[in-house]
């Protein structure tokens, strides 16, 4: 009976083993998830769990097709000695396809340039239910290619949570960005030079929850509709925001069918702190999904030769301007069912000697008007 009982046990202990090959890691016994991967075949599909708190860098370069799960409590933590020479990240995935890292968290140390860095042209590159703490978060670089959901990030050092540089492109589903109580400036999105497309993101207390420079763009769009997370949300309850979405130097801000809820945003000095401030050749298009609430500063600010487009955007209750046009920039409204409302700002519509706003007839409840160059239309009379 006995020896029954153990060949059974045997058989389906192989038949386990055999449905579930998969190497299961176990940093809390000494092993490294580093060495493991090392070890596994990079052009093949591939699989590995780990568990516990592994104390290592870990290096993913050349794989196509692998996926890394942590189990319940997984964590890869940045060592405290043996730092390489910056730049460098905790998990760096480097000319890969196909990679998925789901279910842990990366602890940076202040030493690091970010906890996870996606570079040399990875694609394919998946992050889900992931959580970093530390230095920056969460960096595409080289012309990558890279996927968020459901992504959480605590920065407490450097600058910003998740970046985009070089061409790369990053797609945000869910999640949630924030800061520690500090003295620090941080960025929530950070495109330079890169794209993101976001959905369903809420982003905290940054001191510039969105800053798109040096060609960058930003669109928000509901493109997962698998998900119910839809709504881009910038809060300020600790007053620490100077501007909810900075666009700078040549670069574009794209607000489409997910909603952009900006509330409380700027200081209260107003200057070009506020909501959105579009300047140095850049450009912002909104149409109703763009939802500006009680700015402390401006509500949406355009400078220094640059253009908004507004089509049925709400920007309301700001302690200064509502929309503020200055040194040779345009703004307008098109026609659109709803109207853009503008109302109940210190000024609802501002605009310099040398800028123009059009199309105020398809505004909303304007009431205080500060434009000498105020169009009715979209444009002057056309032959």
């Amino acid at each position: 009976m006995l020896r029954a009982v153990g060949m059974a046990t045997l058989l389906l202990s192989s038949i386990w083993a055999s449905a579930d090959p998969t190497p299961v890691v176990d940093c809390d016994r000494g092993q490294s998830l580093n060495r493991t991967l090392t070890k596994m075949d990079k052009f093949g599909a591939a699989k590995v769990k780990f568990k516990g708190t592994c104390t290592e860098y870990v290096v993913i370069e050349g794989f196509d097709n692998l996926t890394v799960k942590g189990l319940p409590g997984a964590t890869i933590r940045q060592p405290s000695t043996n730092t390489p020479p910056s730049p460098f990240y905790v998990v760096r995935v480097a000319g890969s396809r196909g990679v998925t890292l789901s279910g842990f968290t990366v602890q940076s140390l202040p030493s690091a340039f970010s906890a996870i860095g996606i570079e040399r042209g990875s694609t394919d590159v998946l992050l889900e239910n992931m959580t970093t703490e530390g230095s920056w978060g969460i960096v595409a670089d080289q012309a990558s290619q890279v996927w968020l959901t459901g992504v959480n990030v605590n920065i407490t050092s450097g600058f910003a949570a998740i970046s985009a540089f070089d061409k790369s492109d990053v797609h945000i589903v869910g999640g949630l960005v924030h800061r520690p109580a500090d003295s620090g400036f941080y960025a929530g999105l950070f495109a330079s030079t890169g794209h993101i497309t976001v959905q369903g993101l809420t982003i905290r207390d940054m001191q510039t929850s969105i800053d798109i420079d040096d060609g960058g763009s930003v669109d928000l769009v509901n493109f997962d509709s698998s998900v119910s997370a839809v709504d881009v949300i910038i809060d300020n309850p600790a007053g620490t925001n100077f501007n909810g979405v900075f666009v700078s130097s040549g670069s574009a801000l794209n607000v489409g069918s997910a909603r952009l809820l900006i509330s409380n945003a700027g200081q209260p000095y107003g200057f070009n702190s506020g909501a959105i401030f579009v300047t140095n050749g850049s450009t912002l298009s909104a149409g109703a999904s763009l939802i500006v609430t009680g700015s402390r500063g401006q509500g949406v600010m355009v400078s220094n030769t640059s253009h908004a487009e507004l089509a049925g955007s709400s920007i309301t209750g700001g302690a200064h301007g509502g929309l503020v046009v200055v040194n040779q920039s345009t703004a307008g409204a098109n026609l659109t069912n709803p109207l853009t409302i503008i109302s109940g700002n210190g000024t609802d519509l501002f605009c310099d000697s040398k800028s123009r706003i059009t199309g105020s007839s398809y505004m909303a409840n304007v009431t205080t008007v500060q434009c000498n160059d105020l169009l009715p239309d979209l444009y002057e009379s056309l032959p």
